[in-house]
């Protein structure tokens, strides 16, 4: 984005406010991209797939299955239930909508991923240049 400057030649100086409003902007890009399209359409297939919830729920209980039977130092029944558990995530994880839906959440983590990194670098080649340094800093905390 291009500074914007006064009627005076002088740097326009953004307030938090204002920062949050374009922030605000840029997640209504990122929402309407075609990446979370795609993510919401995978999501809605998934919430009305029966098997595919069926699954969920199923995996849910026996995550709480396991936790309870290492609690109570029953490794023998753990072990056992966490072999069913990979026996149904390799299940869920053999249906195609699945691996879209999950191939559409590492998109947008990458797109978001990609918009923190360019603020980040944008932001610290400033302070350098306005600091008159050399380089950026390795961290800004």
């Amino acid at each position: 984005m291009d500074r914007s400057y006064t009627e005076a030649g002088a740097p326009v100086l953004w307030n938090r406010e204002d920062i949050v409003a374009k922030t605000r902007e840029l997640a209504g890009l990122i929402s309407s991209s075609e990446e979370v399209r795609v993510f919401q359409q995978a999501e809605r297939q998934i919430q009305g797939h029966e098997r595919i919830q069926t699954l969920i729920i199923t995996i849910k209980k026996k995550q709480k299955e396991v936790v309870a039977f290492e609690a109570m130092k029953n490794t023998k029944m753990a072990a056992m239930i966490e072999a069913e558990l990979r026996e149904l995530q390799e299940e869920l994880d053999a249906i195609p909508i699945v691996g879209d839906y999950q191939e559409g959440q590492t998109e947008i983590n990458d797109l978001l991923q990609m918009v923190i990194s360019a603020i980040h670098s944008t932001v610290s080649e400033k302070i350098a240049v306005e600091r008159g340094a050399d380089s950026p800093p390795s961290s800004c905390g």
